[in-house]
């Protein structure tokens, strides 16, 4: 059986604070030497975000499949995460509140954290901050609130819209000291309610962006090691997959339209395909204390961990893999049309090959799912 993730140098593209050199770079990487060129030496926020397209399409034309692009883009933002808080942190000094007070790490969650985003993501991050004497939380807290303001705020003005559900650094729900955290699982975990456990969902994909990355491998120990003991946690972990059901009808068809679609061709396969799937392998991940956010290394590691047979996880990952493709080739048409990427595609673009093939990916993720919600 081939691996099912491996490191790839492309990883490093958007490794550094700066943006890649391109200039001696061999003819074989031209789409995304040109790319480059056309972006410039110093481009703004803005102008370095509204590029994203472009990259994908160098992408596209260097032969990278989704999964990969789907990785990129991530970097991308993770880049463009980075920047958007130096120059917060710049501004904050030339405004005399200095460096940070305490050690820090900002972290991206959902889609991004994974390293599976798309075209046009809002934000989701949140901060871990070292932890201090309660009398100094008015002074201490106060720089962190300002510097997730004008973070997010830099982020939205550069394209990345804000979050509608405010799940962002700038609201104390979202920034919280490393004991704070810690409390906020076990409260969260102690009992089976659903708001809680949908809150603790979008935090248990989160990857460090800026900052001490030893704070979120600390709070991801706290998750490894308490979660697997929640067993009411679980059960209602287990139960919310209905409330993300596959595109498919009782009877094992395609099924598109629906509240929201525009139009009756339209499947939303962000919602009924990708979430369904990303939201199960998480269970999965968090019942066998599997560290990694991102869906294929987890994926990986449930295998290696004798709690998913070999083959199902490769199937799913291809799965995974065709899923991204087609959401992000429909996020390109919709872009060169000149509107905003969502999650939906347009079953009328689909041959029969491909909606056998689709039918055929959901029904694996319907699958797991019921496999999980009733084992």
């Amino acid at each position: 059986m081939r691996l099912l993730h491996r490191a790839s140098p492309w990883r490093d593209l958007f490794a550094t604070d700066s943006l890649p050199d391109a200039s001696q770079w061999p003819a074989l990487l031209a789409p995304l030497r040109e790319a480059l060129a056309e972006l410039g030496p110093v481009p703004s926020l803005a102008e370095t975000h509204a590029w994203q397209g472009r990259l994908v399409e160098a992408l596209d034309r260097l032969d990278l499949p989704a999964g990969r692009i789907s990785q990129l883009i991530s970097d991308h933002n993770d880049w463009l995460y980075r920047r958007a808080i130096h120059l917060s942190l710049e501004e904050m000094v030339g405004l005399g509140w200095g460096p940070p007070p305490v050690p820090y790490c900002v972290l991206t969650l959902g889609s991004g954290a994974r390293h599976e985003s798309l075209l046009a993501p809002d934000q989701d991050n949140a901060m871990i901050v070292a932890d201090y004497p309660d009398g100094q939380h008015t002074a201490i807290d106060g720089y962190f609130q300002a510097l997730g303001e004008r973070f997010t705020a830099r982020l939205d003005e550069a394209g990345i819209p804000l979050c509608n559900g405010h799940v962002m650094a700038r609201w104390p729900m979202w920034r919280k000291r490393l004991s704070e955290w810690r409390e906020q699982l076990a409260i969260w975990t102690a009992e089976r309610r659903v708001k809680r456990v949908q809150q603790a969902n979008i935090l248990l994909d989160f990857h460090p962006v800026h900052g001490d990355a030893a704070l979120a491998e600390s709070l991801r120990d706290t998750v490894a090691g308490c979660l697997p003991r929640a067993g009411l946690f679980l059960d209602e972990m287990a139960a919310l997959l209905d409330e993300l059901p596959v595109a498919l009808d009782r009877f094992g068809r395609l099924v598109g339209g629906g509240e929201g679609a525009p139009h009756e061709r339209a499947l939303d396969l962000k919602h009924q395909g990708l979430l369904p799937l990303v939201g199960a392998v998480r269970l999965l991940a968090v019942r066998h204390a599997v560290r990694p956010p991102d869906t294929r290394l987890r994926l990986a590691e449930l295998v290696s961990r004798g709690a998913l047979d070999g083959r199902e996880a490769q199937g799913l990952g291809a799965a995974l893999e065709r899923l991204q493709e087609r959401l992000l080739t429909a996020q390109r048409h919709t872009l060169v049309a000149g509107g905003t990427p969502d999650g939906w595609i347009d079953l009328a673009r689909l041959d029969e090959d491909a909606r056998l093939l689709l039918r055929h990916d959901l029904l694996a993720i319907r699958r797991l799912m019921r496999r999980l919600r009733h084992p």
